[in-house]
């Protein structure tokens, strides 16, 4: 990964996960408001992402560099998500449903971010509002689905998210986020089921750095 003071641990941890909004791509003009059609695309996502409640699937992520890493993922709405990068990544992004945190066993860090103020908290909460707080600037047709980019609608925070959702039946298919200088991280989830039931084990992380009786912090 890129040594440059927190670019590995923010910019990279999958697909920007544990990057707060303040570190994205400058907000763009207020955007019109969205068409019927638009806004139809943007109720069916709600409902879907809303009726999402426990998932397991597996991911690729796209680099700004072009370098790729894969991965599991495991979703448990509201709130709590598990990202483990395969080998030699030694990435593990762990969300308990209040703090996101980045283990890197490779760097040896260890670094939490509230939840709200992570990409994840779009389609992680309880109830998913794109009308209140988040503002809709884009949604686009593809050939196989649709996407539908988001910002931070109060302007506090600076940033932009695009998920992509596939047709037939409707899925979740990845997401995009920009950096500060305008490069995109994607992720693509390669494969994504409902599951029943998911260990709570799963979303706990501690800092192993606290594990240690007898060493220094690293």
């Amino acid at each position: 990964m890129i040594r440059t003071p927190a670019l590995s641990r923010r910019t990279l941890a999958f697909g920007l996960a544990a990057a707060p909004f303040a570190g994205l791509l400058s907000a763009s003009p207020a955007a019109a408001a969205l068409s019927s059609a638009d806004q139809a695309l943007v109720d069916r996502a709600v409902a879907y992402l809303e009726d999402l409640t426990q998932a397991k699937g597996t991911f690729v992520q796209t680099d700004p560099r072009g370098v790729t890493t894969q991965g599991e993922i495991y979703l448990k709405r509201p709130g709590k998500a598990r990202f483990a990068y395969a080998a030699p990544s030694g990435l593990l992004v762990v969300s308990d449903g209040s703090l996101v945190s980045v283990a890197n066993s490779k760097l040896k860090t260890f670094e939490s971010y509230p939840l709200g103020a992570t990409p994840l908290s779009l389609f992680l909460a309880k109830q998913i509002r794109l009308d209140r707080g988040v503002q809709v600037t884009r949604v686009n047709r593809l050939a196989d689905g649709f996407s539908i980019t988001a910002r931070d609608g109060k302007k506090e925070a600076e940033g932009q998210i695009t998920l992509s959702f596939s047709n037939s039946p409707l899925k979740l298919a990845g997401w995009t986020i920009s950096d500060a200088q305008g490069q995109a991280t994607r992720v693509r989830l390669t494969r994504l089921d409902r599951v029943a039931s998911l260990d709570d084990s799963l979303f706990v992380l501690k800092d192993p750095r606290n594990l240690r009786p007898g060493r220094g912090r690293m």
